[in-house]
């Protein structure tokens, strides 16, 4: 018997750097990021999560490709990167755009970063959940893009956190916004302070993560948290209304505090950008093909 093949809804669209899927038996909206070099947040990945986030704002949560209406009842963010949810900020773009003094594009990127961060943290106008599953490692920019959603999935050999102070940085897309309203100001400075690296079971703790999965069972375990979701799903999108109501991060918090980013990242020194260096030469070597490196090697 010939097999028929299932429809494909609005928001599966093909893109280069992410992957979008619909499980439309579990009203699942899957957006994997996909990168095609190293796993950081390049303009290219940016400009598209952009179009798909303004593509499911213009949907609402609705989705019609089948020609009847199907409810999109949870954004899941994910990595299709082994070992790797995201490794943050595009360094080898930092350092050049620094280097040179050019305020104006380190400002577009940190804005193209925020719009996406505060569309996914304020549920794209839409009533739905999010939920962010963590199956490897994310660092700086990539864990600010994790903190964005509701509830926050981690496997267990998932490491985290912010290194941006090793090169006298810090965290500028949200990194203190959501650690501090999730947990407290305290533990987001310690964290970003620090420069360490958690484990998941640290951050599931401190109250950061909010549930473990067994390594290699992430996506089971978020089938299973919405299969438990089911008689209290509206409850719970009505509690995390409530949240955003009581202390919203607004896009001019977002703003201002990447604009102070802008402005640290234009006084670092050449001591501090060779420890940038070291970070992108480390980055490049594990994910770029050696005539790739060559390349970069002679750009920077």
């Amino acid at each position: 018997m010939q097999q028929v093949s299932r429809m494909q809804h609005p928001l599966e669209t093909d893109y280069s750097q992410l992957s979008v899927r619909f499980d439309s038996e579990r009203g699942v909206l899957w957006t994997q990021l996909n990168p095609k070099d190293v796993p950081c947040f390049s303009l290219e990945l940016l400009g598209q999560l952009r179009v798909h986030h303004d593509a499911i704002e213009a949907h609402g949560n609705r989705l019609t490709g089948n020609g009847h209406g199907q409810d999109v009842r949870y954004s899941v963010l994910s990595s299709l990167t082994p070992g790797i949810f995201n490794l943050g900020g595009q360094l080898a773009l930092f350092r050049e755009l620094i280097r040179s003094g050019n305020r104006d594009a380190l400002l577009h990127y940190a804005t193209k970063c925020i719009d996406v961060i505060h569309q996914r943290v304020h549920h794209f106008d839409s009533p739905l959940a999010t939920i962010t599953l963590l199956q490897g490692d994310a660092l700086g920019g990539g864990f600010e893009a994790a903190l964005t959603s509701d509830v926050i999935i981690a496997e267990r050999r998932s490491q985290m956190g912010f290194p941006e102070i090793l090169f006298n940085l810090f965290p500028g897309m949200g990194a203190y916004s959501l650690v501090a309203r999730k947990v407290s100001p305290k533990f987001a400075e310690k964290m970003i302070l620090g420069g360490k690296m958690y484990s998941a079971e640290e951050l599931y703790e401190a109250g950061l993560i909010d549930i473990l999965a067994e390594d290699g069972k992430g996506v089971e375990t978020v089938n299973d948290y919405i299969k438990k979701q089911e008689r209290r799903s509206n409850g719970f999108l009505a509690v995390q209304k409530a949240r955003h109501r009581f202390n919203p991060v607004t896009q001019q918090e977002l703003m201002d505090i990447t604009t102070v980013w802008v402005d640290a990242a234009l006084k670092l020194n050449e001591k501090d950008l060779k420890v940038m260096d070291r970070f992108v030469r480390s980055q490049e070597k594990l994910f770029l093909q050696p005539q790739e490196q060559a390349v970069a090697a002679n750009a920077a």
